[in-house]
């Protein structure tokens, strides 16, 4: 039983390390940007009104809607849009034209990712650092060089990997949300009022009296719940009920303390407006406030930037993505990888964000649009989920997720407002790469579609060529084709070129599925086509690691044990050529066809031995 609980409580302690970086840092600028706004006039019932708001916003949009309702939809124990996505299309499958739809929605929420990727690193950072010209105003000129040189150090570590710093997360984030708490709770003590702020009713009073203005500022309290997604992404890392546990016992209690203390500050000296975090410290304590708050933003930019690098791995095995190059920094942990592309692309489109937008402020008006359409994409496929996987009845299904559509729905709609003021930022992103995968599945179908029309039957092929059998030599070789019964290009090259067959020839299809794991025992599928020649299918979810020698060393029925020094790996390595008139625009086709050209090589991402590799080489044009 000790053993249980030690184990649930460090579970509890990493999930507070890195599950609420992102929505702990909120108190640095949440409440700022809904009283800086100007659209609240400043006065008791407005404070108690937007902190109300506040309460039941964190209360119905994380601790009902992710805590209560969608952590509840885990596939396979795994979590995030990808997962979700995963299980709302499964669901539909005898609905076709519901599960396409589904699946273009669900892969632009994953693209909004990157949006929200790029924007919360960018803007926790330099929140954080803002403090400092509270400490004085001398400091302001350093903001963006710190800022930049803070991010530029972050990103540079990632290819350590995170196991030695990740192990101070928890610690750093639980001193972080006792820090926010004893804040609040200084300045409550000397307002008490505000916690009458929990009732509905002031929330109520203030929607119904200026509801314009409540739409308004819905853009700025959503401040207070970005991250919420976080809580479901990583259920696959840290389990159901410390995610649970971290938010009731420590985070929402820390978190409303703060923003009620900060409401107190602002009833005690209205000029707090223009910091009222930092504010809320004495003068003594500044200083270390806005090095714990730096630390406690650093480390919610890496839970996202590791994020951004697993839900990658899953989209490119989706077939979303090309291939990218992956350093695995942990020779324990699978999960922990390192991409370059993706590091130093996220990096470059931050710092373009740092540079373009300047101050927390202005990144605020850019944060809103991509996390509420995120949540309102998260709101449709777990009616999906609810519906046609948990079979609930329609009403109920209506009923349990119309009512987080609406105030989804409104959210997004107050952003909406902000969109030329930044929010187009971060949908540009998303669009550019939901362009990019679009253009990458499309173009691997018209691949697909190309190589069927020219197919051979590999049974029958088989059987012809042995009527006069070239020479056989000595050892294994694994041909890798795209589709399961039919010729792999590199098959009839070796025989062409070098007019000869192997001993054994195994014929293998990887299939990456959409569900998250798949065991070892069905890890592959096996099916004798005579003569030492046999048809393999190799079965990847989009959480596993490709390893192909390492799958192919269960083929126990071949009677024989698959010799590393006497296996050879042959691949095709096609040029695709773009040509007027196919399947997709010009443009596409050559953005497809430069993606192709750069795509890492199959080799790595199936973890063959390079020195056992053998690549022919072919056009396609498209």
């Amino acid at each position: 039983m000790s053993i249980q609980k030690s184990s649930l409580g460090a579970l509890t302690l990493g999930a507070v390390g890195v599950v609420y970086g992102d929505i702990g840092t909120s108190v640095l600028y949440a409440v700022k940007e809904v009283f800086g706004s100007g659209h609240v006039p400043f006065h008791h019932d407005n404070v108690l009104g937007i902190l109300s708001i506040i309460f039941w916003t964190l209360t119905f949009i994380i601790s009902i809607k992710y805590v209560a309702l969608v952590l509840r939809a885990d596939n396979h124990g795994e979590g995030g849009l990808v997962a979700m996505l995963s299980l709302a299309s499964q669901s539909v499958q005898d609905k076709p034209a519901v599960r396409k739809v589904l699946m273009l929605v669900g892969v632009f929420g994953t693209c909004l990712f990157y949006g929200d990727g790029v924007i919360t690193p960018a803007i926790s950072v330099l929140s954080a650092v803002e403090g400092l010209e509270i400490v004085s105003p001398a400091f302001h000129s350093a903001i963006l060089p710190l800022t930049l040189l803070i991010l530029l150090g972050l990103f540079a570590v990632q290819k350590r990997g995170t196991a030695d710093i990740g192990r101070f997360f928890g610690p750093i984030m639980c001193i972080w949300f006792a820090a926010i708490a004893v804040l609040g709770v200084v300045h409550i003590a000397h307002t008490p009022e505000v916690l009458w702020a929990v009732g509905p009713q002031y929330a109520l009073r203030f929607l119904l009296n200026q509801p314009m203005t409540t739409f308004l500022v819905l853009g700025a309290v959503v401040l207070c719940v970005t991250g919420g997604e976080a809580l479901y992404a990583d259920m696959g890392h840290f389990g159901r009920k410390p995610i649970r546990l971290a938010w009731f016992a420590l985070v929402m209690p820390a978190l409303v303390l703060n923003y009620f203390g900060q409401g107190a500050l602002l009833l005690q000296d209205p000029s707090a407006v223009k910091n009222p975090f930092f504010m809320m410290a004495p003068s003594w304590a500044r200083f270390p406030m806005v090095g714990l708050a730096t630390l406690a933003t650093v480390i919610a930019s890496q839970a996202l930037i590791t994020g951004a690098f697993s839900v990658t791995k899953q989209v490119i095995q989706l077939g979303y993505l090309p291939r990218f190059q992956v350093w695995h920094t942990s020779v324990k942990q699978a999960g922990q990888i390192f991409m370059p592309f993706v590091n130093w692309g996220l990096f470059v489109a931050i710092v373009l964000a740092v540079l373009l937008f300047r101050s927390s402020s202005n990144l605020a008006a850019a944060y809103g649009v991509a996390v509420t359409l995120d949540m309102l994409i998260t709101t449709v496929l777990t009616f999906f989920v609810v519906r046609y996987t948990w079979g609930y009845p329609l009403w109920l299904c209506i009923g349990a997720t119309g009512v987080f559509f609406l105030v989804d729905l409104a959210f997004f709609s107050s952003n909406l407002i902000k969109l030329v003021d930044g929010g187009w930022f971060p949908l540009l992103i998303a669009a550019g790469v939901y362009t990019v995968m679009l253009t990458w599945k499309d173009g691997r179908r018209l691949i697909r579609k190309k190589l069927k029309e020219h197919a051979i039957d590999l049974q029958s092929f088989l059987e012809a060529i042995f009527i006069s059998p070239p020479v056989r030599v000595p050892g294994t070789a694994v041909f890798l084709t795209a589709e399961r019964g039919t010729v792999p290009n590199a098959f009839l090259h070796n025989l062409k070129h070098n007019k000869v067959l192997h001993e054994v020839n195994l014929f293998v299809t990887v299939h990456h599925h959409e569900v998250p794991w798949i065991g070892m025992n069905k890890r592959i599928d096996v099916e004798a086509l005579g003569h030492d020649c046999w048809q393999v299918v190799v079965h990847y979810g989009y959480k596993n690691d490709p390893d192909l020698p390492k799958a192919l060393q269960m083929l126990q029925c071949l009677g024989r044990e698959l010799e590393p020094m006497t296996t050879s790996y042959f691949l095709s390595r096609d040029t695709v050529c773009p040509t007027p008139g196919g399947g997709m625009a010009q443009w596409r086709e050559k953005i497809f066809a430069q993606m192709h050209l750069n795509a890492s090589a199959a080799a790595d991402f199936l973890n063959l031995p390079s020195n056992a590799v053998v690549e022919l080489g072919g056009k396609i044009e498209i």
